[in-house]
């Protein structure tokens, strides 16, 4: 079947879009525009109705589906008798094979005869009409104009050569079809380029469909492909994937390649209830008495062994490094065993716990601690444990509960039969024939080995020399330790190892993934970098003397920083000591840096990190410095009157300052050339390097980065006519209004003072 659009039918059955999509929504269809592409059900719907309930003769087009005509006999139409034998033959009756859904018809029969026309009774126009149009010029049947009464034989001759040939050669343009990619997205000058031919034409074609759209500008794929379509050309759609995707391996398993992994188990509950003295009695190795302070052992995980299987435990001090996994979006865990002191019951911690092993999704198991000790009251626990949505087995509930003794290691075994069982109901699963994904633990940096994470592989196997990528690290794996310390080659599905060969200590909760391309995953760490930096540049809180009183007020500001730059040092201390003495008791303004010449770059960075402001006394930001302050959105001032900077703070400091209006540059010109006419003054020739000057805006003369001077232009021309603007890229001339030390090399700085909305 060919993708026809709702507009194309509309045409070929000589009706219009809406009139088609009013129908299908009869029958339940809902077509968003003209554009969309019809179902074969929908078509069929639309053939239907058209030629039975509006009786109407419809051509059915190429994409419809039609069956080979069964042989029929041949049928005869009453004739008279002047009619020649030849007129009387028909064709067979074509079956038209319609969908079942949504509207169940049998098969339709459509009369698709051809009319057999007497040349004789025919005047000459029409017969030329009736000659194919799309034959090349070699190919073309010459028909010449009949007469009535001529040969009908060699008429017969001249129509079927025409209709033989007229297939061969659309079967050679559809061969001849280009195919053409287009993405979801595409800019006018591209899909030119893609089509091989000119912007002009593509441009053409957006207007007759009422798009106005610029060489540079994009279009969308529908509209893309209708214009490719409309040239000739065959359309596929191009799915264009980032490098991550292109690296990262995360497609769905089938599932005859899954196999049974192991289960991995957090310990969780409150503090001083045996968190870590229940993983030491389950290692069966006393890990407490010999690590400072009972800080669980830094290689964040272990297996131990029950039954011919094996079960995972992440060794985490609280549920604080479970919790950040969490909010990285990373599931780590399958099972989550809580730990309660029976002679303590349940406490704040405990209750944090519970809610954030609901909100992972976990299968909970209780472990009772500590039933051997006087006061004991596992009964209790359980009643506690009903207010939180946890009800044990043994009174109707679904949560087990465990009683155990991690110092005397009583009914440990118990416990870990207990985590087998609900594993064995979860049917956990993965895939190790794949390349390696999973998460990162923890990770430090070793003198000796550099770099070292704590991974679990989630699924596939990781293999020493892989490269990983996890975070903003990347590297070969060049080292691969085990829980116990010992050397391995692979780690497969639900397994802790110890990596080393990273770039840097990725953060714990990091995904990580073996990749198979260097280059492109060190791209991919390179956007991830560039990402976090403008992230903390957006999330850096700048300091302007709009918002200067509300954040004293709030406490936020306690000290003013402000970088003074001015034409000459005397300006410097002039305003440095009216600045300073504007410090009160809630605020002091500090003056952390002062300088001479224009604004650079590097006082743009001194004030991002420092949270200053920037006064400027008779000098201008260069363009690097303007560029980089609105991308650090670094507050710059800039004064001609050392008074109105001081009323200025001075009024936002105590939260009076309402700017009506702010200057807007409109453009910059360089003089390249000045000359001296009498009587009129000294006139430059210049080049206008951005923007726009304009006769109206107020102009700025800048030298070396110093105002000289500021007013207005008294005359701008372009050669000898008067000119309202010149933009960039044009030379002009102008003169400033009562200014003439004009020199080659000044800046001409055009600005407005734009009323700024209260």
């Amino acid at each position: 079947m060919i993708k026809v659009r709702v507009h194309e039918l509309a045409k070929l059955l000589d009706t219009n879009s809406k009139e088609l999509i009013a129908l299908l929504a009869e029958y339940g269809y809902e077509i968003k525009n003209h554009m969309t592409v019809l179902e074969d059900d929908q078509l069929d719907i639309i053939f239907e109705v058209f030629t039975q309930r509006f009786n109407k003769a419809v051509e059915i087009p190429k994409f419809c589906r039609v069956k080979s005509p069964a042989a029929a006999p041949a049928q005869k139409k009453k004739k008279a008798a002047k009619e020649e034998p030849e007129a009387e033959t028909t064709e067979p009756v074509a079956e038209v094979e319609i969908s079942n859904e949504p509207i169940k018809r049998k098969v339709r029969h459509v009369d698709t005869r051809q009319t057999v026309i007497d040349a004789n009774k025919m005047d000459t126009e029409k017969l030329e009409e009736l000659a194919p149009t799309n034959l090349s010029e070699e190919d073309h049947v010459k028909v010449q104009k009949l007469k009535k009464g001529g040969n009908r034989h060699r008429d017969n001759m001249v129509t079927n050569k025409a209709k033989q040939q007229q297939p061969v050669k659309e079967e050679k343009i559809k061969k001849e079809k280009k195919k053409v990619l287009i993405p979801n997205e595409i800019s006018v000058g591209e899909l030119a380029s893609r089509l091989g031919v000119s912007p002009t034409e593509v441009i053409k074609k957006l207007m007759a469909l009422g798009i106005m759209a610029a060489i540079s500008q994009t279009v969308e794929y529908d509209v893309a492909a209708l214009i490719a379509e409309d040239l000739g050309a065959e359309v596929e759609h191009e799915i264009i994937l980032t490098d991550e995707e292109i690296l990262f391996d995360d497609h769905e398993d089938a599932p005859e390649d899954l196999e049974p992994r192991s289960p991995v188990v957090v310990v969780m509950g409150h503090v001083d209830h045996g968190k870590t003295s229940l993983l030491d009695a389950i290692r069966s190795t006393n890990v407490t008495d010999t690590e400072a302070g009972g800080i669980t052992q830094h290689i964040g995980a272990h297996r131990v062994r029950i039954h011919d299987k094996k079960i995972t435990f992440l060794d985490t001090p609280g549920h604080e490094a479970f919790t950040a996994m969490r909010a990285r979006g990373a599931q780590a865990t399958d099972i989550a065993i809580l730990v309660v002191a029976a002679d303590d019951g349940v406490m704040p911690q405990t209750i944090e716990a519970i809610n954030h092993a609901k909100a992972a999704e976990l299968s909970i198991i209780v472990a009772i601690n500590k039933i051997d000790k006087e006061g004991a009251n596992p009964d209790r626990i359980k009643q506690d444990l009903t207010e939180h949505g946890l009800i044990p087995e043994d009174w109707g509930g679904d949560t087990i509960c465990v009683e155990v003794s991690a110092k005397k290691k009583l009914n440990i075994e118990g416990l870990l039969e207990m985590v087998l069982l609900v594993a064995e109901m979860r049917e956990l699963k993965a895939n190790p024939n794949r390349r390696a994904k999973g998460i990162v633990i923890e990770s430090r940096l070793d003198k000796g080995r550099g770099p070292v994470a704590t991974v679990l592989v989630q699924n596939g196997t990781l293999k020493v020399g892989d490269i990983v990528l996890a975070g903003t690290a990347i590297g070969h794996v060049r080292a691969m330790l085990d829980d116990k310390g010992k050397k391995i080659k692979k780690a497969g599905p639900s397994v802790p190892v110890e990596i080393t060969g990273l770039s840097e200590t990725p953060d714990g909760g990091d995904l990580f993934y073996a990749v198979d391309d260097e280059r492109r995953g060190r791209n991919v760490i390179e956007k991830r970098k560039q990402q976090q930096k403008d992230e903390r540049i957006k999330a850096h809180s700048a300091v302007t003397l709009e918002d200067l009183f509300n954040r004293i007020k709030d406490g936020q500001v306690k000290e003013l920083n402000i970088i003074v730059k001015a034409d000459v040092q005397g300006s410097v201390e002039a305003v440095r000591q009216s600045l300073e003495k504007l410090s009160n008791e809630e605020v002091r303004v500090r003056v952390i840096h002062g300088g001479v010449g224009a604004i650079r770059e590097s006082d743009v960075m001194l004030a991002f990190a420092s949270n200053a402001i920037i006064v400027g006394f008779n000098v201008r930001p260069d363009p690097g410095a303007a560029a980089s302050a609105e991308h650090q959105c670094v507050d710059i001032r800039t004064y001609r009157v050392i008074y109105n900077a001081i009323e200025e703070i001075e009024a936002a400091m105590k939260g009076m300052l309402e700017p009506t209006f702010r200057e807007e540059v409109t453009g910059h010109a360089e003089i390249r050339q000045t000359f001296r006419v009498s009587n009129v003054g000294t006139i430059a020739g210049c080049y206008v390097l951005d923007g726009t000057i304009a006769r109206n805006t107020q102009i700025r003369l800048v030298r070396d980065g110093i105002v000289v001077h500021e007013g207005k232009l008294a005359s701008l021309k372009r050669f000898k006519d008067d000119a309202k603007e010149v933009h960039s890229g044009y030379e002009c001339g102008l003169g400033i209004e009562n200014f003439n030390d004009i020199k080659e090399g000044d800046i001409v700085e055009g600005f407005k003072m734009v009323e700024v909305e209260k």
